[in-house]
């Protein structure tokens, strides 16, 4: 392997992350604050996708605007699909389950991911005819790209949607570090995940902040959302069940509840299995057993192999650590 083709990897490695990366933060949030894993936050993701899709699609004026200009209008759709249906499911599933045992949220959360991911199947307008081939069918739709060239740098070619991707994850993670370092929002969401049972004595609203959280990780999903349909050219109604198990794993791997631990975990998760999927291609050996198809093998030897060493993840701490 060239150090050119290792440079594409990285790069690609690099774009993909940004994508777990976002995603991640919001099982991270919602799990350091609440102490939940919400398991439907794949398929918030896949509908921030749709509700982008829905408006491009649905309003015949944005296709003659140019895609750079009506790229806002697809965010704050997508974005306000995504905090709707996280907020709706917060207040009528997760908050009365908050003292529950903890299996139940669990299998809450689980069921819930299964009933988004087929309601969005059966009322989505304007399925393609692929899309109406088998109830849950994982079949795309077509989604806008961006137009230009790709951009080459060296023997590198990276796209504009990749771009695109890592510009709008740096943004997001900086004024998501302002905003719990630098407001009194931010820092009662700290102290609630810190101690929850302190932050209501000194007058926390905490089920406010919960939901904050949720809403939070969703407008980032939404985002991530976005980027991946523009960097692949299509959304389908399974895509938040890979996206959102990657996303888990990679807030697993820079240990959960810690937000930069999540993005960390997101960018080593993507370099591993961009690196993966080109390396192993070159491996004989390997490539007869499918080559790059081990990559997603590989992500999560990465995951045993770091919570083997760091149980409580790259930068997490642990419970002795806490207390």
């Amino acid at each position: 392997m060239s150090t050119t083709e290792l440079l594409q990897l990285l790069t690609g490695g690099v774009v993909l992350g940004a994508l777990y990366g976002l995603i991640a933060v919001g099982y991270t949030m919602v799990y350091g604050i609440a102490g939940l894993i919400n398991f439907a936050h794949g398929e918030i993701f896949m509908l921030g996708g749709f509700g982008a899709l829905f408006v491009y699609t649905w309003v015949p004026a944005l296709h003659h605007a140019g895609l750079w200009l009506v790229l806002p209008i697809l965010l704050i759709a997508g974005v306000c699909v995504s905090v709707s249906v996280a907020l709706t499911a917060e207040r009528l599933a997760y908050r009365p389950l908050r003292h529950a045992p903890r299996l139940a949220p669990l299998i809450t959360a689980i069921g819930l991911s299964i009933a988004l991911q087929q309601l969005t199947f059966l009322f989505y307008p304007g399925k393609n005819a692929a899309g109406k081939a088998a109830f849950g069918a994982s079949q795309p739709q077509v989604f806008p790209q961006l137009p230009g060239s790709p951009i080459h740098l060296g023997g590198i070619v990276i796209q504009r949607a990749d771009v695109v991707t890592v510009v709008l994850a740096a943004i997001c993670m900086a004024a998501l570090a302002w905003f719990v370092a630098r407001t009194r929002l931010g820092r009662a969401m700290r102290a609630t995940a810190l101690d929850p049972d302190a932050a209501r004595l000194m007058g926390i609203d905490t089920d406010r902040l919960i939901a904050l959280a949720f809403a939070i990780g969703a407008a980032l999903a939404a985002v991530a959302a976005l980027a991946q349909g523009l960097k692949y050219g299509q959304v389908s109604f399974g895509m938040g069940f890979i996206a959102g198990l990657k996303a888990f794993t990679a807030a697993v791997l820079g240990g959960i509840g810690s937000v930069q631990g999540a993005m960390l975990g997101g960018l080593l998760l993507g370099v591993v299995e961009s690196l993966a999927a080109g390396g192993l291609g070159h491996i004989h050996a390997v490539a007869q057993f499918g080559g790059g198809a081990w990559s997603d093998v590989w992500a999560f030897v990465v995951l045993i192999v770091v919570l083997l060493v760091r149980p409580q993840g790259l930068v997490g701490t642990s419970a002795g650590d806490r207390a």
